[in-house]
């Protein structure tokens, strides 16, 4: 079905709803490179004008995938609870904007609507939308999730740990995880990108990372990021895994590039659910997305990247994960180019993510090709924390020595609680107090005159 906008003498004619959507796209180099981008500025209002004018139904009738070639389309519209969506179904995407800024429309509300949302609708609306809207809208939203610590509480932002090490040699991690633990990072997850993928490498860290944990008793989770199916296999030879860890997109072609579907998820699930690790409750996956994903397995049909991303948030939020982040920058400069662009992107699969449900952090990241440095890194840091976000990475000195990037440091995370005043997990927080890591007033400063932070170093000299 073609849509059409006339500004001036030129009449801009969009031949579906796709094309449509891609238009409306604020400016990235992959939708460019993926020939889907607007042509001009006048051609992307003329699709934004267009857009705002389309009723939420829409998207429900006219899938960007086809029902029958695609199961994550299938899962979308199986699971869309129309219930939920009877709140805003009378509303064009514009009107929906307009209602998500509303006063009225509080956090209760917003959970309330999330299942019913597709991903298109969250991706629609958000192309409409200034960053500050972005910002704005995504601060209301709470998504609140359990395992061994309680992640997602106003008022709390947590972080990843990642100590990965080219060689996988537990002494360098072993050491990156107290430098970590002694900033107060690690209440979201401990978690490893293995340099080797294979299921004695996965369960020596997993064992390593339970020793310290249960050592130490600190209330958070572990992960080792290995493929689904390395964990699996480690959970049948016993490995202590905590959360399955999985790579996901937007397509059932670009899952099939990552080696899954939806069946060995629900598998690797229900596997990890069996072991009752968690202490306070039981999401057990943590999945980890970016837009270009699908593009670059040439299985994004030729939708927009970033609408591509937000079907990869519907296949998340049917497994509910402990943790979902879009690592934004990873991906490198042909998707998303510049600091500009990775800013933009950031808070768009924020928003969206949060929108749709899910406990959204976002890996603030950029490759070192692209056109972009630390203090681009610094401006979406602040905001996204300004606009809720659930957690952000901590890495060694910012700089990952395995996988080659830049990321946030444990020394970001300090920044970003002291200036907004946020604070660890509860259960986290209580036990950086308890270790004398953290003072009263949510300050770390390790006394390692004695104490517990004191025999925590030691260990890690020891190792």
């Amino acid at each position: 079905m073609p849509y059409s906008q006339t500004i001036g003498n030129t009449r801009h004619v969009f031949d579906d709803l796709k094309t449509l959507l891609a238009r409306a796209s604020p400016a990235r180099s992959g939708d460019k490179l993926a020939g889907l981008a607007a042509r001009s500025a006048e051609e992307r209002v003329a699709a934004r004008m267009t857009l705002a004018d389309l009723p939420l139904a829409t998207f429900l009738d006219h899938p960007l995938v086809p029902y029958e070639e695609d199961e994550v389309t299938r899962l979308i519209q199986d699971t869309h609870d129309k219930h939920a969506f009877e709140l805003v179904k009378s509303l064009t995407v514009g009107a929906f904007r307009d209602w998500l800024l509303s006063d009225t429309t509080t956090t209760e509300v917003l959970a309330a609507l999330a299942r019913g949302l597709t991903p298109e609708m969250a991706a629609g609306v958000s192309k409409l939308m200034r960053n500050q809207d972005l910002i704005a809208v995504a601060r209301k939203i709470s998504v609140v999730t359990r395992f061994n610590n309680t992640i997602g509480l106003p008022g709390r932002l947590s972080a990843r740990l990642q100590p990965n090490h080219p060689t996988d040699d537990p002494k360098g991690i072993a050491a990156s995880i107290v430098d970590g633990l002694l900033y107060g990072s690690g209440d979201a997850v401990i978690g490893i990108n293995p340099a080797t993928d294979n299921v004695a490498v996965t369960t020596n860290l997993l064992r390593m990372i339970d020793e310290i944990r249960n050592r130490w008793k600190i209330p958070t989770q572990s992960c080792v990021l290995a493929h689904v199916t390395t964990t699996l296999r480690a959970i049948d030879e016993g490995a202590p895994v905590d959360l399955v860890f999985q790579s996901i997109a937007g397509s059932e072609a670009a899952n099939r590039s990552f080696g899954i579907d939806l069946a060995i998820l629900k598998e690797a699930r229900e596997a990890a659910l069996a072991l009752k690790r968690g202490a306070v409750g039981n999401n057990v996956m943590y999945f980890e997305t970016g837009q270009g994903a699908a593009l670059s397995a040439n299985a994004h049909h030729g939708v927009d990247q970033q609408t591509m991303e937000a079907r990869a948030y519907g296949v998340a939020r049917h497994f509910q994960p402990l943790l979902v982040n879009s690592v934004v920058g990873f991906i490198g400069p042909e998707y998303l180019f510049d600091g500009k662009q990775i800013t933009r992107a950031g808070l768009e699969d924020h928003f969206c993510g949060k929108l749709l449900g899910l406990p959204m952090g976002v890996d603030i990241c950029y490759t070192n090709h692209a056109d972009a440095d630390q203090d681009d890194m610094d401006d979406l840091l602040t905001l996204l924390a300004v606009a809720g976000c659930t957690y952000i990475m901590g890495v060694p000195g910012a700089d990952d020595v395995m996988l080659s990037y830049q990321s946030t440091s444990f020394h970001d995370a300090l920044y970003v609680r002291s200036a907004l005043n946020l604070r660890p997990a509860p259960e986290f927080e209580a036990w950086l107090q308890r270790m004398g890591i953290m003072d009263e007033s949510g300050r770390v400063r390790p006394r390692l005159q004695g104490g517990e932070a004191q025999r925590l170093l030691n260990y890690a000299r020891q190792k």
